[in-house]
């Protein structure tokens, strides 16, 4: 919060400061206003993260409080910027460099970028209109409004908080140290572990929230533009939306006590938190649940790095440590604690081992089993095949889920890229009079009538218009056609990325012809996207590896299992030799190969399927 006291002139020159601000706008000159933010805030000294969208600009900057108070003056001479609200706030200098580095406060970073926040890393989710935003309320009305007093209460509806919703729009670990809390009002928190994973939470609680009046709030205000136009983008029943204008930062200075905001408001830069004047600590350590919400020593989880609270008393060098969201979904084991004269430990991982016998797998991502108590099931992602999609590729795999559903649990998805449909016109001969139109070609069915098809890698000349409709084929089917498909990697990684973000975790990853090929690619890449996605083994059903740079590399130590045609079976698809030399690329040490005499198919015979439960059961 500012401080308002008078300084002397001298003294408050010498005063730091912290700039918040952001403003949704259309920019037509992007390098222009690039240009002024570099040479404004070099001359100023100011150092802080500034980032430019074609839809406006988010700016996070800290220095002298005079120099910010120039640099307002400066932007306020654009009328691109009339009504923007800058939140300024005094505060020490940045005293821990690791704190200030982590938070971008040692430099200036500025940087154009596609959204000034990202709603989901799914790329076939078009984000919505910021113009549909819910409307803005003040401090004092978002305090009425709680207290049942205030301007959403209309003249035809109760004057309780029976249909209120308050929703937090941020991310488990600043709901950790504070959130507000009204006493009769509902209050949800979907603990998040990034901004991203907000729109499928709010998909899955639609009917929670509809027909509500929701009050949404943030640090700042900026996430809740986005996430508030997403709710009303549903329509009929999401009208009600409104935000807090200016966040939890705008309301604490208008109630210093904290109102009905409990803890402290987590910000990105080196204060780490702001607080009330109320002294109560809602935050507790992850280890032994004592009162604490001081992040300054920047413990994160192993898994996930994400923030975690571990008190003085319980943070040890060199210890591991599992946030509440890796621990619910089974990624205990490398931070098991243990007591030792009554003291809470993390153990680490060199430690864990000499708790597990020698032929034990130790799992990342999996507890082991305790007692009587049978391991849960392994969770596999399955990536279906070139103009394939999620439906048909649990119907092609229905046989295997059956055979393997005391032991697997397999999870679908369609892949990002859609594509448009092809047929090839039927010529037909007709027995008229006219001799001209004694050929007559057949028209594709009706569209509507149709499953969307989806790819993971495209051909370069893919149109990616978002047109879909049918297309006549170019020729007669090319049985190499895949050789070509070598486009659409990154995005295909970032939308797997979410996937795993919010419906993992997933102990593997099975992939049938190019979704083998995909997850090969990923496999490939496994210890660099490590804390992003974990999994232990890839299945590779009738693989076949391209020509991209991600397989350039020494030979990928991931645990596979490699399922295609002998050279005398009848996949007419996939080659032999292009199955093999994909099942060439990993270490022969960790990787299993299983040839079949059977078509382009996932084969659930014996003796087929005892290899694969076999290769399955060394993960359990």
């Amino acid at each position: 919060m500012a401080d308002t006291t008078p300084q002397p002139q001298s003294q408050y020159e010498d005063q730091y400061g912290v700039l918040l601000y952001y403003k949704y706008a259309q920019i037509t000159d992007l390098d222009s206003l690039f240009s002024f933010y570099e040479s404004n805030c070099n001359s100023l000294s100011l150092l802080g993260r500034v980032r430019l969208s074609p839809h406006g600009v988010n700016v996070t900057v800290g220095g002298k409080l005079s120099s910010l108070e120039k640099h307002i003056a400066a932007v306020k001479s654009n009328a691109l910027f009339e009504g923007t609200d800058f939140k300024l706030a005094t505060c020490d200098h940045p005293v821990d460099d690791k704190v200030a580095k982590e938070c971008g406060f040692t430099s200036l970073s500025k940087r154009i970028v596609k959204e000034l926040v990202t709603l989901s890393s799914d790329p076939l989710l078009k984000s919505p209109e910021i113009s549909n935003a819910g409307r803005h309320l003040s401090a004092a009305e978002f305090h009425s409004a709680l207290q049942g007093t205030g301007p959403l209460i209309e003249k035809d509806s109760p004057t309780c908080n029976e249909d209120l919703v308050l929703l937090d729009a941020r991310n488990l670990y600043e709901t950790r140290i504070g959130k507000f809390h009204v006493p009769n009002v509902e209050t949800l928190d979907p603990g998040i572990r990034q901004y991203s994973d907000l729109p499928s939470w709010i998909d899955d609680k639609s009917e929670q929230l509809k027909g509500k009046r929701v009050l949404m709030y943030c640090t700042g205000g900026i996430r809740c533009e986005m996430a508030s136009a997403y709710i009303r983008s549903k329509g009929a029943g999401f009208e009600n939306v409104f935000q807090l204008y200016g966040g939890i930062q705008r309301y604490l200075e208008q109630f210093p006590d904290g109102g009905f905001f409990k803890g402290k408001n987590f910000v990105f830069d080196h204060r780490i938190s702001v607080g009330s004047s109320d002294p109560n600590i809602i935050g507790a350590c992850l280890l032994c649940g004592s009162s604490f919400d001081d992040y300054s020593s920047r413990c994160r989880c192993t898994h996930c790095r994400m923030l975690v609270l571990v008190c003085d008393s319980c943070r040890m060098e060199g210890a591991l440590y599992v946030c509440e969201l890796c621990q619910k979904y089974g990624k205990g084991v490398q931070s098991v604690p243990s007591l030792e004269n009554g003291k809470t430990q993390v153990l680490s991982l060199q430690e864990e081992h000499k708790l597990v016998s020698l032929d034990t797998k130790l799992s990342p991502q999996l507890p082991w089993s305790h007692g009587n108590e049978s391991p849960r099931k392994l969770r596999i992602l399955c990536l279906h095949g070139f103009r394939q999609n999620a439906s048909s590729f649990k119907g092609r795999t229905a046989s295997l889920a059956k055979k393997l559903k005391n032991i697997v649990e397999l999870v679908f998805v369609d892949a990002p890229h859609e594509l448009p449909f092809i047929y090839q016109p039927c010529i037909t001969e007709s027995h008229g009079e006219c001799a001209s139109s004694s050929l007559q070609q057949t028209h594709p069915p009706p569209f509507k009538n149709c499953r969307k098809k989806f790819a993971w890698l495209v051909a370069p000349d893919f149109n990616i218009s978002g047109e879909v409709d049918w297309k006549i084929a170019n020729g007669s089917f090319d049985p190499l056609q895949y050789l070509q498909q070598t486009d659409g990697f990154d995005v295909s990684l970032a939308y797997l990325k979410s996937v795993f973000s919010q419906k993992g975790p997933f102990d593997g990853i099975l992939g049938f012809s190019q979704g083998a090929a995909m997850a090969a690619l990923v496999s490939a890449q496994q210890e660099r996207l490590k804390s992003e996605m974990d999994f232990r083994f890839v299945i590779l059903c009738s693989g076949f590896a391209i020509k991209l740079a991600e397989f350039e590399c020494q030979a990928i130590n991931c645990p596979s299992l490699h399922i295609f045609g002998s050279d005398h079976g009848k996949d007419r698809q996939i080659a032999n030799q292009a199955s093999r030399d994909l099942a060439s690329l990993f270490d022969d040490g960790c990787s299993v190969i299983i040839e079949h005499d059977s078509g382009h198919i996932i084969p659930t015979r014996s003796p087929y399927i005892d290899e694969i439960r076999n290769f399955l059961h060394r993960f359990l």
